[in-house]
């Protein structure tokens, strides 16, 4: 059975500038029940993650910061979000998401979080609307629980996942692979263990030649146990903070190919939403629902 994350969005007001791309997290659901792709028993709401779990990837300092609701205004600017007891808890609980998806992926192959892919999270900061490293918190139950010597992480977000980046620039057991906007934020990029970074415009073919050269080598020589998958589709050419070319067909060839690779190999996959900000709604909920229709036909 296809497992569903679903952390309900906090109650919490937010300015403007925030609500529209936090819409896609509710329709999502929506539109994936309304059309038969999955049903309600495909959801379940995340157990919130422990504080022992949490300091795994990230500093007492700063978690006792964000518990604390202290941090500065400089601070919290760099995270984008207002600072609120609603949020933590909601960032707590869309890392325990990922935490249980881990689990359910090692039980049926795949596992997906309706939310998640906050790559922008450091072990002592977050920034770029992203508090708790949740790929980096997942990678660490696997390592803490399963005892796993190597994960591999594909961050397919237009933009680089340089929070993952600097977790683990010293941990041998997680190999860190961004493809991404070369220039797009951020705009000073850490060291993946593999990077690569796509001019603007950069289309459908373009893009998945790399990928199709890229992936099933690193499969070969990593040979991980685990993969995270951060399915951004801010990729896509209508993303207004996105800066590449590709269209929702090519979007939807590349989560085939992650998906077919991880099938074949038979890796367990964890699948984080990550970015999408697409002026049309329409768009962003069709591009991300894409990857759930291609997850639940090829694994069930």
């Amino acid at each position: 059975m296809l497992k569903i994350a679903f952390a309900p969005i906090y109650a919490h007001p937010l300015p403007a500038n925030h609500r529209f791309p936090m819409q896609k997290y509710e329709l999502l659901p929506e539109q994936l029940i309304y059309e038969g792709t999955a049903k309600e028993e495909n959801f379940f709401t995340p157990i919130p993650l422990s504080e022992d779990k949490i300091l795994r990837a990230h500093t007492s300092e700063y978690w006792k910061k964000l518990k604390n609701l202290s941090l500065t205004r400089k601070e919290e600017r760099r995270t984008g979000f207002p600072l609120s007891a609603e949020l933590i808890e909601r960032e707590i609980t869309i890392a325990g998401g990922t935490i249980q998806n881990t689990e359910f992926a090692l039980k049926y192959g795949v596992s997906m979080n309706i939310a998640g892919g906050t790559h922008h999270a450091f072990t002592e900061h977050g920034e770029g609307f992203c508090l708790l490293n949740d790929i980096a918190l997942g990678a660490y139950h696997l390592i803490d629980e399963h005892n796993f010597d190597k994960i591999l992480v594909v961050d397919l977000d237009v933009h680089q996942g340089n929070g993952t980046a600097e977790i683990f620039e010293n941990n041998e057991r997680v190999f860190t692979f961004s493809m991404h906007g070369e220039k797009n934020y951020p705009y000073k990029k850490e060291n993946s263990d593999l990077d690569i970074e796509l001019e603007d415009g950069t289309d459908d073919k373009t893009y998945l030649k790399i990928l199709k050269e890229t992936l099933p080598k690193l499969i070969e020589e990593q040979k991980p146990q685990f993969i995270f998958f951060q399915s951004g589709v801010d990729v896509l050419e209508t993303d207004k903070l996105g800066r590449l070319g590709m269209t929702l067909q090519g979007c939807r060839e590349r989560d085939l190919f992650v998906f077919t690779e991880c099938k074949e190999n038979n890796i367990p996959v964890s699948v984080s939403m990550g970015g999408g900000y697409s002026p049309k709604i329409a768009d962003i909920v069709e591009a991300h629902a894409n990857t759930y229709r291609l997850a639940q036909n090829i694994y069930f």
